[in-house]
């Protein structure tokens, strides 16, 4: 598939079926996320993935109340439980605060405050958005969002994730099914490239709320 096609082509995915994904596939993805930009070369980023059916069990366990419910767990959950992988992207800030003390960046200490914005999490965010483009690219659907607010230690305890690992989201993976939760797209259009871009300075563009 052509670059601009994987692009146009790639969606966040919300409803699968329970046919297996090829392993080839998900290496692949997996290989090419560690061709993602990465501050100092740091590459402070771990994969967890979960691609057998009792640790997928497990993570929607660990991940979410609603999972283990004898109720509907809710149109969401039940479209998005049939992936049968799940990546758990992680950053590691240590990896990053060590790389840059080190003699070729100059910075004699670890000090947080020296950076801008927490590229740790940006460059796992990157990698996981070339994770997104393979799986497009192999005619497979994948969807990225982000973990249930307090659920994070659960997730820490049910596969050993250490404390120097930050989960920064979920990828789940599979062939694409009908019927699940439609997203934000569907009531939302995409803005134009045009109302977002500002050339040689922040001037208003269309849609702007300031």
């Amino acid at each position: 598939m052509e670059f601009t096609e994987v692009v146009r082509r790639r969606r966040m995915v919300r409803s699968y079926s329970d046919e297996p994904v090829d392993p080839a596939i998900v290496d692949r993805a997996l290989e090419n996320a560690t061709h993602a930009p990465s501050a100092g070369f740091s590459q402070g980023w771990g994969f967890l993935v979960l691609d057998t059916p009792e640790d997928v069990r497990r993570f929607w366990a660990a991940s979410t109340e609603r999972a283990t419910s004898p109720a509907d767990p809710g149109r969401w959950l039940q479209g998005m439980m049939r992936a049968p992988v799940v990546i758990i992207p992680c950053s590691s800030k240590a990896a990053y605060l060590e790389r840059y003390a080190q003699p070729d960046k100059g910075w004699t200490d670890k000090d947080e405050a020296r950076w801008p914005m927490p590229f740790w999490h940006m460059d796992a965010a990157m990698a996981s958005l070339l994770i997104l483009q393979t799986v497009t690219d192999a005619g497979l659907g994948a969807c990225f969002f982000g973990t249930v607010t307090g659920r994070v230690p659960a997730l820490r305890e049910a596969f050993d994730i250490p404390e120097v690992f930050d989960p920064v989201g979920v990828i789940t993976i599979g062939h694409p099914a009908g019927g699940g939760s439609s997203g934000s797209p569907s009531t939302r259009a995409r803005r134009p490239w045009q109302d977002v871009v500002h050339r040689g300075g922040w001037s208003p563009v269309p849609g702007d709320s300031a």
